[in-house]
């Protein structure tokens, strides 16, 4: 059975100097921290990569993030896997779990998050299948 969970979220991102010795800013890192709410009660860590163009409104992420807290009251932790894309402005986004990542009340967890932008907040729709405790 498919299950709906939608909040909102603060994050933190904190640039990461090049892993190389070439001091080049492709692709650029930084670490994520999320606080999320609502019925997805959870924080989160992880890394990204982007990389921007020199085209205005073109550039690319990819992220890992492990989310620990509670979803719907059950608890564990699981990990989410975003692929990122913006084209001249349009945006392109997926957002999943990563199977057989969830631990403890949430182990089984399957599957996608939508993000949303709006006047600076954060919010989330997480369409999610949880096995039977």
């Amino acid at each position: 059975m498919n299950y709906q969970a939608s909040g909102t979220f603060e994050v933190k991102l904190t640039p990461q100097p090049p892993t190389d010795d070439t001091e080049s800013p492709v692709p650029g890192r930084m670490l994520i921290a999320k606080q999320f709410h609502g019925p997805l009660n959870a924080t989160s860590k992880g890394q990204m990569l982007a990389a921007g163009t020199e085209v205005k409104g073109s550039a690319g992420y990819v992220a890992m993030e492990q989310v620990t807290g509670s979803l719907q009251g059950r608890k564990g932790s699981f990990v989410l896997q975003h692929s990122g894309t913006m084209d001249r402005g349009a945006a392109s986004l997926s957002v999943c779990v990563v199977p057989d990542s969830g631990t403890g009340e949430l182990a089984g967890l399957t599957g996608a998050m939508t993000i949303n932008i709006e006047n600076g907040k954060h919010f989330y729709d997480f369409t999610y299948v949880m096995p039977s405790p």
